[in-house]
């Protein structure tokens, strides 16, 4: 696809995933995320004619303007969206599927100096919640929801809800809200997977405190017997 059909893909994802979004110039105009993203089509082009340095001061200045860092040689896909934007940050060797969606805050880092693959790559449909870190040369597994402020250093498979720290998959697959293109946008229902040990731990006390009263029944029965047989001998 040529810049322009990209872009103007880029717009009208917006109002799929935003419902704040009003009107097309609104979108064009006050959404960082769509500047970045422009930003970024342009950078990524000259880093492929290995123009180095004016993509990656394009991308400087596209920091600057939209706090919202994408290294000029991360491979993004259609329909991206950056939702408010603000810290956002996406490394080199970093690959993002079609009709993925970041909040902000998100990292998609690096955990080593080599180099080589050391970013993520996010196959199509990824939500990642806000604050999220995701590190180290893993993918993220269509339709997968990265809760927000989790930290993922494991791969995730498709259609998964991960979230904590380190990040666990905590959902079935089958509690999914999925839209026409096959996002989830559900990412706000999280589990609690601390609250639900604890609660297993309660239930967990209440049959042993049954069983213990149980064994004082019994005991106090045996003993209650015992006496009146001492008795019935004198």
């Amino acid at each position: 696809m040529g810049f322009f059909e990209l872009i103007k893909e880029d717009i009208s994802c917006v109002f799929e995933r935003d419902p704040a979004a009003r009107t097309k110039w609104e979108v064009l105009t006050t959404y960082p995320g769509v500047h970045a993203i422009m930003n970024h089509r342009v950078a990524h082009a000259l880093w492929k004619r290995n123009w180095r340095y004016p993509a990656r001061f394009l991308s400087f200045m596209g920091r600057m303007f939209t706090q919202i860092d994408i290294h000029p040689g991360a491979v993004i896909g259609r329909r991206f969206f950056v939702d408010h934007g603000c810290g956002v940050v996406i490394g080199e060797t970093a690959i993002i599927g079609n009709n993925v969606t970041l909040y902000h805050g998100v990292t998609l880092g690096g955990t080593s100096w080599r180099q080589g693959k050391r970013h993520p790559t996010l196959e199509d449909g990824v939500v990642v919640g806000a604050g999220a870190k995701i590190l180290g040369p893993i993918t993220i597994g269509k339709q997968s929801r990265i809760g927000a402020n989790s930290v993922v250093i494991q791969d995730v498979p498709a259609s998964m809800t991960v979230v904590g720290i380190p990040g666990k998959v905590v959902v079935p697959m089958n509690k999914r809200q999925i839209d026409k293109h096959g996002i989830d946008l559900d990412h706000h229902l999280m589990p609690d997977p601390v609250g639900r040990a604890i609660s297993c731990l309660i239930d967990r006390i209440d049959i042993l405190e049954k069983q213990i009263a149980d064994l004082e029944s019994v005991s106090m029965n045996a003993g209650n017997d015992g006496d009146m047989s001492a008795e019935k001998l004198h």
